[in-house]
């Protein structure tokens, strides 16, 4: 399968822009297989963030994590005030005590303007960016979490296989 759509300006994206491996995560906030890869991608990063981009998209699997979906739209509010990273690196170090008012305190202790927050996590527009991270998976062919694409090819392997990739290929 192939990532569909593309990578663009719309996704949340870091490392190096033009990188020549472009790694794209559907992950779901509430998913302790997220949160195992979670430590692992950040070491990517730090080890390799100069010759990767690395792509987030939301992949909420509300039916199993009833607080997945409001942490993606947490994310995507933080994302208004210039604080994705921020947000995203928060919600995944306190996986444990993920609820809709424990996300408040995050963003408090990320230093968001919470009555901007408040009022940013109502807007539709932000269930609309979830939506479409979710259908863009769904079309991709992700069934589950997290999923990796390696330069627009799902890559069939966990974080710790990507790292090996990435080894390999580091010039």
């Amino acid at each position: 399968m192939s990532l569909k759509p593309s990578v663009s300006t719309t996704d949340h994206a870091q490392g190096n822009d033009n990188a020549d491996l472009v790694i794209v995560e559907y992950g779901d906030y509430q998913c302790p297989y997220c949160g195992a890869a979670y430590p692992v991608l950040k070491e990517l990063m730090k080890e390799f963030g100069s010759q990767v981009k690395f792509v987030f998209r939301n992949f909420p699997l509300s039916e199993m994590h009833q607080y997945a979906r409001p942490a993606a739209i947490a994310a995507e509010a933080a994302n208004l005030q210039g604080k994705f990273w921020e947000m995203h690196d928060a919600i995944y170090e306190n996986q444990g005590s993920l609820n809709e008012l424990f996300l408040f305190e995050l963003a408090e202790k990320i230093g968001l303007n919470i009555s901007q927050f408040k009022e940013d996590i109502q807007k539709t527009e932000l269930e609309e960016k979830v939506d479409s991270d979710l259908e863009s998976g769904i079309v991709s062919g992700v069934n589950g979490t997290p999923s990796f694409f390696v330069n627009g090819n799902k890559f069939n392997g966990g974080a710790q296989d990507l790292i090996e990739l990435i080894r390999e290929n580091a010039g």
